[in-house]
């Protein structure tokens, strides 16, 4: 009997995530389903001047959030783009006190 994967259910990563440069003074929110992957390429980016990351230096991992649902993640990023500065550092201080660098910690 040939079973099939139909209507199965398969629980899966999708992160919100926020990237900064070195001098934490930017701020970037983004969705993804690797998130290890995702802080290289803005790593890249970031050395190769591409994009907003690029521009602004933004390689440093300092917040991210794991939902089962992209379209959970998704809703999050645009309900934390809508945040002002101050409402969007406490998230972090919150998850992450001493705005630490948090690149390593996917390794």
């Amino acid at each position: 009997m040939k079973v099939n994967n139909i209507g199965k259910i398969r629980t899966s990563n999708f992160f919100v995530y926020i990237i900064t440069n070195y001098t934490r003074t930017t701020l970037y929110i983004g969705v993804t389903n690797d998130l290890k992957r995702r802080v290289f390429e803005h790593n890249e980016n970031s050395m190769k001047s591409i994009g907003f990351t690029g521009k602004y230096n933004c390689r440093y991992l300092i917040y991210w959030e794991r939902f089962d649902q992209m379209v959970q993640a998704i809703n999050r990023e645009k309900q934390i783009k809508k945040w002002n500065r101050k409402k969007k550092n406490d998230l972090i201080t919150k998850f992450n006190s001493d705005w630490r660098f948090l690149n390593h910690d996917l390794d």
